[in-house]
């Protein structure tokens, strides 16, 4: 998911039709993506498209042709276009002094990555005005009021009451989008709200032919329901006493910045992806430009290292972890056992024990007993077998919401949802199509040992109840893409967590809680899990810090939000994975996304558009502006002015340059480091203690950082961090460090 923002006034998105490296030999067409950088000089629009048709005439046979390949021309953000092209065409075009890169769309390369979670981050939620403190965040920027965020999704459901737009301001004068036509929508389903709305499926149709509209609509309307759960998160009204299918979760639904434009256009890439072949990367930097933050999912990998995607320093990748909130829903085992599981299906069983059965014992005469003969598959459960019974099913393979789709169409009565255990103890809760629940991994083994222990097994699931308070929260879920950056590993990423476990939003009418063909229920809210839901969390929370501080640079507002994270618990202990392990900076980043806190974050790390591309200079990327000339030895990714530390391969000893700006509320202040350094490391800052006279003076500090034993073995990371406090604020930053 990916979303930008940017105070009363336009913004450019890049809606890209996605990429991979050519393929010299091939004469298949395809789709490629031609991109020249930053635009040089004032054109037309018109001219800008003619120059882009120009380098199509110089490598197609007829002019026909040419004007009949271009899909797309890039004209306001980015210098670029989209055509159909051989290999042997985009080839040619690479070699081209004045082009950047030319790199393949590829249709899978980005993916989807899918409310109480505001009152757990520090923002109340359903407050009235006038009983909020004076300094509460929500009231001290008006609640978004006059910025726009855009999202890059699958579309929106603009009759859903989150986007309703009684009480909003007047849109801005300088935002120049439009509301696309298209099927079942037009400009009338925009409105002071939602501002905004295109679709783009050229590249698409040129892969898998004319769209096939009863699956999507032609539009910018959603029919799957991600777009408008992200969207609304972000900033949807405030709508009193909604809850998910069943009552579950029941309150007041709101985004973060609720009286924020929204234009819409959570996406990531499935795996780490060059700056310059990615086209998320190459928009989030134009946008920089021009002062709009970016956020971006770090993606749903998990839990395996070096998965995360969107690792440009540019763009602020977030991970997904828990709230305080869980729907529990209890499994009794015929030996009298209680086991937890959780849920968010409204149906209950009649109260009467039933057989209980797993599903490799269950299959069908023809389908093998192989490692998946567990995950009820679509078509693999006997009828015959099934009837009557509860099943258990382990996570693997398939969906979760289908396994319990293939219990049903057995004629199961009941569905138990068993983890894995790379799944651990995280339980994503799901509105099944029949009684279920889902346990975690060591309960899965528990039933399963129940099951072998008696000649008949039987079992019982609970309807679900929504338990606030839990403890401890937030963990990390298991699916959140982790660290190191495997394409700068001296820039940590990812930098920030938020909730995108069981978050509760608006969702299409046009389709069911599952999204499975065969569920016709209808919802106008719906849970959902994933760092897509996790990302606009932050996105809202920039959204407010762009509205309390219109001058700061996204940069400001990235380094606001990472340094005032939390790493605690609501216990009061260190942030860990859902089945108890700690975790680490490669699964959360700085931490906990706390917005209060980074509305006055006392000092930040500032970085310039400039910076980025000198930072890009030193990964050979250096035709990108034509404005801009790359010094003769750029300085190396980790002296980039980053609010976090990593280094990778480290062969002695390293130092690195800092420099901080004073933004605290008064002017003379002083501020002391504190250091924990990773096991096996010294970590010395100098100078130790910065003197700040007044607000906007800057000071630079160095981190040296020494191998002292080899504590750790090879590609592997120890962990640490570095601090400044005045005794008000406290600027944290996490530091990984390998050894070569």
């Amino acid at each position: 998911m990916a979303s930008t923002m940017k105070k009363t006034s336009s913004f450019s998105l890049l809606s890209l039709l996605l990429l991979l490296p050519l393929l010299a030999s091939c004469v298949e067409r395809q789709v490629y993506i031609v991109y020249f950088g930053e635009h040089s000089g004032e054109k037309k629009l018109d001219e800008i498209e003619k120059t882009h048709q120009s380098y199509l005439f110089s490598v197609k046979e007829t002019e026909e042709e040419a004007r009949n390949s271009l899909l797309y021309s890039y004209k306001n953000s980015i210098n670029g276009f989209a055509a159909v092209l051989t290999a042997d065409e985009a080839s040619k075009l690479s070699k081209l002094e004045e082009v950047v890169s030319v790199f393949r769309s590829e249709p899978r390369k980005y993916s989807l990555q899918t409310t109480r979670s505001w009152k757990f981050v520090g923002l109340e939620e359903g407050e009235r005005w006038n009983y909020m403190k004076r300094d509460d965040l929500l009231l001290k920027a008006t609640y978004g009021k006059h910025v726009i965020v855009g999202l890059l999704d699958n579309g929106v459901w603009p009759e859903s009451r989150s986007f309703r737009d009684e009480g909003m301001g007047h849109i801005p004068k300088s935002w120049k989008g439009i509301c696309q036509n298209g099927d079942a929508f037009n400009s009338s389903n925009c409105n002071r709200k939602l501002i905004g709305a295109r679709y783009y499926v050229k590249g698409y149709e040129q892969y898998f032919g004319p769209l096939n509209t009863s699956l999507d609509y032609r539009s910018p309307r959603d029919k799957d329901g991600h777009g408008t759960h992200t969207s609304s998160t972000v900033g949807g009204r405030r709508v009193h006493n909604v809850s998910a299918l069943g009552g579950f979760a029941r309150g007041t639904a709101s985004g973060g910045a609720p009286l924020v434009h929204l234009a819409i256009i959570s996406i990531g890439a499935s795996e780490p992806t060059l700056y310059t072949e990615d086209g998320i990367s190459i928009g989030a930097l134009h946008a920089i430009k021009k002062n709009i933050v970016v956020a971006c999912s770090a993606g749903n990998s998990g839990p395996a290292p070096s998965t995360l995607s969107n690792p440009a320093p540019w763009i602020i990748t977030v991970g997904a972890s828990s709230v305080d909130r869980a729907f529990v829903a209890p499994l009794l085992l015929g030996n009298g056992r209680k086991i937890e599981g959780q849920t968010v299906t409204p149906y209950k069983l009649e109260k009467k024990m039933y057989p209980l059965v797993y599903a490799a014992q269950v299959l069908g005469h023809d389908v093998p007993k192989n490692y998946n003969a567990g995950q009820c598959l679509p078509g693999s459960l006997s009828p015959k077998k099934v009837k009557g019974k509860i099943v258990i099913c382990l996570r693997g393979n398939g969906t979760r919401v289908g396994k319990g789709e293939e219990v049903r169409r057995a004629g199961g009565v009941g569905f138990i949802l068993g983890n894995s255990p790379a799944n651990g103890a995280e339980l994503a809760a799901d509105a099944h199509v029949l009684p279920a629940t889902a346990v975690d991994s060591d309960n899965a083994i528990r039933i399963l040992k129940y099951i072998n222990s008696t000649r008949k097994p039987v079992a019982y699931i609970f309807r679900a109840r929504t338990v606030l308070d839990r403890k401890p929260a937030p963990f990390m879920a298991a699916f959140t893409s982790r660290g190191p950056n495997t394409i700068t590993p001296d820039i940590l990423k990812p930098d920030i967590t938020a909730p995108g476990l069981n978050i509760l939003a608006a969702w299409s009418g046009a389709s069911s809680p599952t999204t499975l063909a065969d569920d016709k229920r209808v919802v106008k809210y719906n849970i959902l899990s994933g760092t897509s839901m996790s990302c606009p969390h932050v996105g809202a929370a920039a959204a407010l810090l762009k509205a309390i501080h219109p001058t700061w640079t996204s940069a400001a507002i990235r380094s606001a939000l990472i340094t005032s994270a939390g790493i605690k618990n609501n216990i009061g202990k260190s942030i860990t994975d859902a089945s108890g392990h700690p975790a680490n900076p490669f699964q959360y980043g700085s931490g906990h996304l706390r917005p209060s806190k980074a509305a006055d974050p006392g000092l930040i790390y500032d970085a310039s558009y400039t910076d980025y591309l000198i930072f890009l200079c030193y990964h050979g990327v250096t035709k990108l502006d034509p404005s801009f000339k790359c010094p003769k030895h750029p300085p190396t990714p980790k002296n980039l002015n980053y609010p976090s530390l990593a280094i990778s391969k480290l062969n002695g000893t390293v130092t690195v340059k800092r420099t901080v700006t004073n933004v605290g509320g008064g002017g003379k202040s002083v501020y002391f480091s504190s250091i924990k350094p990773p096991m096996g490391f010294s970590v010395k800052v100098s100078p130790p203690i910065l003197f700040f006279h007044h607000v906007g003076q800057k000071k630079s500090f160095t981190i040296t950082v020494k191998a002292e034993t080899r504590s750790i073995g090879k590609d592997e990371y120890a962990f640490g961090w570095f601090t400044w406090s005045d005794g008000i604020h406290i600027v944290r930053s996490p530091m990984a460090v390998s050894l070569a």
